[in-house]
């Protein structure tokens, strides 16, 4: 590696080299929450487009020097080059950071089949990394990205913002403090609409022109290859398996995340799920995620809870009303969680019924307040604590569990997972989508 950006992260860590006052500015001169520029992060996006574009933004407003953006979208680019002048442009991450040694981070926002390739090669090369969630594609390569996050030490967090906000902590303090006894099931769920990622369809077989902005080769990245269509960019990607996750991938590292930081769960025992892919002829249940599926996860009992089973819902699926829940309340609309102990019931993280949560007041404070899903991981790239969802001690565990569920959509059967060997002993078969095949040229 290039000495020169190493020594810049050490300086960035440390905060401890003396520069002369004409380069280092001190806080005290540029005001309350203002960054010195000897102190600002190179900062490289890698997915521009949508989410991608609002993660650099964040970046930015922050402080820091946006140095590197790339896409294969050529539109995604032009615009954002016009917001960040200075940044150099790219439309293959590999090529990026072969040429360009000042990045100190990196943001990627990728669909998701790239975001353990592209976020391998960060941390290997000692960068910081902030990927959207799910944190990777497979199940294989959340276990590698956690290992390589471990061996690396560089700063991590995975985009699942709502874990920086009150409610996972208020959903914990509330469990640790007894309000709804011994918790035996969560049950969580999504409403999204297909028309936000298009599901339980088969491939098209027309192939028009790819438009000339667009390096459908790169975009594809490490999948099988297969011809140009606009059904799967821009941001029509998420359904399809070959890119996306489902919904199940989209939204179950949002609302699973709570509970596996509250009782530190572990690797289930087994996953089953039923959906409306059950019925479909091949060529749509092995293309696309179902229209909705219905999963079930069980875990043994462990040092922090009980035997426990968890639900997840989606395409209108939801878990039957509690009967402690006020009649005229909305229930399952949209996304949510619902926690079920052996004395009671939260929903989010608000006891039931009304009268239980104000007889109960709030529970006694355990955990400290985060300073904001950025600011977490912005800081933690300087040498500060480990963000909330980084991943070697959450986002690659939750991502792996979360993942395992759309082995079984994909399945019509119970799996019994082994979780040392990354195999399902009962179902072979299963095996082959733990770790899926790249095409040539992309590796971990």
């Amino acid at each position: 590696m290039n000495p020169a950006p190493s020594n810049r992260r050490s300086f960035l860590k440390t905060a401890s080299v003396v520069a002369t006052a004409i380069t280092v500015v001190p806080r005290h001169v540029l005001g309350q929450g203002q960054t010195p520029p000897s102190e600002r992060l190179n900062v490289a996006g890698i997915g521009v487009g949508g989410m991608g574009a609002g993660d650099v933004a964040s970046c930015a407003q922050a402080g820091e020097n946006i140095v590197a953006l790339c896409d294969p979208d050529r539109n995604y680019l032009a615009a954002l080059a016009q917001k960040y002048p200075q940044a150099k442009l790219y439309t293959d991450f590999r090529k990026m950071f072969e040429t360009q040694k000042d990045i100190d981070a990196v943001t990627i926002a990728t669909p998701d089949h790239v975001h353990a390739v592209a976020t391998a090669m960060a941390m290997k090369l000692g960068k910081h990394v902030h990927c959207q969630k799910p944190l990777t594609h497979s199940v294989y390569e959340a276990r590698m990205i956690g290992n390589l996050a471990r061996e690396t030490k560089v700063a991590t967090q995975m985009g699942n913002f709502g874990q920086a906000s009150e409610e996972p902590r208020r959903v914990a303090e509330t469990i640790w403090a007894g309000a709804i006894g011994k918790l035996k099931e969560v049950h969580a769920w999504s409403n999204r609409n297909p028309d936000i990622s298009p599901r339980g369809i088969a491939r098209p077989q027309e192939q028009p022109p790819c438009p000339a902005h667009l390096d459908w080769d790169l975009w594809v990245g490490p999948a099988p290859a297969r011809p140009y269509h606009p059904c799967y960019h821009p941001f029509a990607w998420r359904g399809w398996w070959a890119f996306g996750t489902g919904v199940l991938g989209d939204i179950g590292c949002h609302e699973l995340s709570a509970i596996f930081k509250a009782l530190k769960i572990g690797h289930p025992i087994s996953v089953e799920a039923c959906s409306t892919n059950w019925q479909r002829p091949k060529e749509v249940s092995s293309e696309t995620a179902p229209l909705a599926s219905i999963t079930h996860y069980r875990f043994a009992p462990s040092d922090t809870h009980g035997p426990l089973s968890i639900f997840w819902y989606d395409g209108g699926m939801r878990p039957p009303r509690p009967e402690a829940l006020d009649p005229a309340a909305d229930f399952a609309i949209g996304d949510g969680t619902m926690y079920v102990g052996d004395q009671g019931i939260m929903l989010r993280d608000r006891l039931i019924p009304e009268s239980k949560r104000r007889e109960f007041g709030r529970p006694p404070q355990k955990l400290a307040r985060s300073v904001g899903h950025w600011k977490e991981f912005l800081d933690a790239c300087r040498g500060g604590p480990p963000a909330g969802s980084n991943f070697a001690d959450h986002a690659a565990h939750l991502t792996e569990v979360v993942l395992l569920g759309n082995i079984a959509i994909r399945m019509n059967q119970k799996l019994e997972w082994d979780p040392v060997n990354l195999k399902f002993p009962n179902c072979p078969e299963a095996d082959e989508f733990v770790n899926p095949p790249y095409r040539p040229g992309f590796t971990l």
